[in-house]
């Protein structure tokens, strides 16, 4: 605790101090351009990894990144989307999962949490559809594989809870919206995009949107993000032939899921 009193005292001196026509311009109102949709876990934080300001993230953060799909629950996180969209009129959201996350590798083993942490156990059932996947296709993967997969497509199933909400619906409709997976490595601090149409993980910077803040009025009719020309980055985790993050041998990935972004 006298560390952090300690760090309210240096950012009183020392940021704020610095930044006073910012903190005046945030004292009229917030302008966030993005909803950044994350894990509480303590090693990933959305500004720093992002170099955003303040005011320029609108985030939501609970165990494993995880969107109960519209109307499963009377939690904050549907009005913080609802908000966030509507009243704010963010066009950009990013779902964002990482490595070694810890609600992950409790659904590796999520018989075991119905006594130790009934309230865990009951808020993983919201990501059902990553562990029967992950039991159907890639039992034959153990550990570090298998969370990094695990990882990998637990994100793109809140992107589809995130589209059972009303308004996330007409917005991309109206192509008015779109929707970023990401994955932040926390060892390297790299950060991997899901590239929609090649159905794969690469890096970030090969994802960048065609115009800074403008929605492409081609986009794909999945709200994922749009890709344009951009130097060849290597792929890190491809969900149809393979996924060299971990660098495994062909002959264990003959049942890769497509998936329903297809």
């Amino acid at each position: 605790m006298k560390k952090l009193i300690k760090g309210l005292r240096e950012f009183k001196s020392t940021y704020v101090s610095s930044h006073q026509q910012l903190f005046e311009q945030l004292s009229h109102g917030q302008k966030p351009r993005v909803l950044f949709i994350t894990c509480s876990d303590s090693r990933v934080d959305p500004n720093l990894i992002t170099q955003a300001e303040l005011g320029e993230l609108f985030v939501i953060r609970n165990a494993g990144n995880i969107i109960p799909p519209y109307g499963a629950t009377n939690g904050g996180e549907g009005a913080t989307i609802e908000y966030a969209i509507q009243a704010l009129g963010i066009r950009q959201i990013i779902v964002c999962g990482h490595s070694h996350c810890g609600a992950m590798k409790g659904l590796t083993k999520l018989h075991t949490l119905d006594e130790e942490m009934p309230l865990v156990h009951d808020w993983l059932k919201y990501t059902e559809a990553t562990r029967l996947l992950a039991k159907e296709h890639y039992s034959h993967y153990k550990g570090e594989e298998l969370l990094e997969i695990i990882t990998a497509e637990n994100v793109l199933t809140q992107i589809e809870n995130l589209r059972t909400y009303p308004v996330v619906r007409s917005k991309l409709y109206h192509n008015q919206l779109r929707i970023y997976a990401w994955i932040y490595n926390i060892e390297t601090g790299e950060v991997l995009a899901y590239d929609p149409e090649t159905h794969s993980y690469v890096l970030a910077q090969s994802l960048l949107p065609s115009l800074d803040d403008e929605i492409s009025t081609n986009g794909d009719s999945n709200g994922y993000g749009t890709r344009t020309p951009a130097e060849p980055q290597e792929v890190i985790f491809d969900r149809l032939h393979g996924f060299p993050m971990t660098r495994l041998p062909q002959s264990q990935v003959d049942r890769i899921y497509r998936g329903s972004s297809n």
